[in-house]
C-alpha cells in the first residue's frame, strides 16, 4: 500500500501531487472508472442476449425436428432436413461460442482495469484501502475475492454452458450424417460420441490457452497479498 511520501507502483510519486492535481486525477480517474463499468454491462448484456437466442434457436430446432420425425416417421426426406437443421444450429453456436470466448477475455481486462484504478484511488488516499471489499491489486484476485477459486468457478460459467450445448449439436450433426450414410445406429451413435467429447475438450483447452495468453502479456502495477 502506498503511503503518504512514497511512490505508488507505477513509480508515479503522488506525495508530490498540489490538491489541485489530485482532484483533478480522481475526476479523470472516476470518468474511466465508470466508462468501464457501461462498457462491460453493455457487454455482458449483448453476450447474455446472443446466448438467449441461441439457445431459443435450438430448442425450436429440435421441437421442430421431432414433429417432422413424428410426420414422417423418421424416414424420406427427414434425415436431409434433420442434417440441413443441425449444419445450421452448429454454425450458428459456432458464432455464439467465438463470441463468449472473446466476451470471456474482455471481461477479464475490465476486470484487471477497474482493479488498476482502485489501486490509483488506494495511492491517492492510503486510507480508503480499507473500505474496498474488491481488491485494488490488478492481478486477477477481484474475480473471486472471499476464497480460493477452484473448478467450480469455471464448470458452472456460461461459456461452458455454450461449449457443452454446441458440442452435443456437432455430435449429433456428425452422427446424422454417419446414419445416413451407412444406415448404421451403432457407428452413428459411437462417432457422435467421439466427435462431441474431442469438440468439447479442444474448445476448453483454446478457451484455457486464451486466459492464460492474458496473463502472460499482462503486468500487475500491484499484486495481492
Amino acid at each position: 500500500m502506498a503511503t503518504a511520501g512514497t511512490a505508488s507502483p507505477g513509480g508515479d510519486d503522488v506525495s508530490r501531487l498540489t490538491d489541485a492535481q489530485r482532484a483533478l486525477r480522481v475526476q479523470i480517474l472516476a470518468t474511466e472508472h465508470w466508462s468501464l463499468l457501461a462498457s462491460r454491462s453493455t457487454t455482458q448484456s449483448e453476450v447474455l442476449t446472443r446466448i438467449a437466442i441461441f439457445l431459443t434457436l435450438v430448442s425450436a430446432g429440435v421441437f421442430s425436428l421431432g414433429v417432422l420425425g413424428n410426420a414422417t416417421g423418421f424416414r424420406g426426406w427427414f434425415a436431409g432436413v434433420a442434417i440441413g437443421v443441425l449444419l445450421l444450429l452448429s454454425l450458428l453456436g459456432a458464432m455464439t461460442q467465438l463470441r463468449v470466448l472473446n466476451t470471456a477475455h474482455e471481461d477479464l481486462a475490465y476486470v484487471l482495469a477497474m482493479n488498476r484504478l482502485r489501486g490509483a484511488y488506494v495511492d491517492l488516499d492510503p486510507g480508503v484501502e480499507r473500505y474496498l471489499v474488491m481488491s485494488p491489486a490488478d492481478d486477477g484476485r477481484t474475480y473471486y475475492p472471499f476464497a480460493s477459486r477452484d473448478r467450480t468457478q469455471a464448470l458452472a460459467s456460461s461459456m461452458v454452458l455454450i461449449l457443452v450445448v454446441e458440442s452435443v449439436l456437432v455430435g449429433t450433426l456428425c452422427g446424422s450424417v454417419v446414419r445416413a450414410a451407412t444406415g448404421s445406429v451403432g457407428w452413428a451413435v459411437g462417432v457422435g460420441v467421439v466427435v462431441a467429447v474431442a469438440h468439447c475438450g479442444i474448445l476448453l483447452l483454446r478457451g484455457y490457452r486464451g486466459y492464460r495468453a492474458v496473463w502472460r502479456v499482462h503486468v500487475p502495477l500491484r499484486r495481492s497479498a
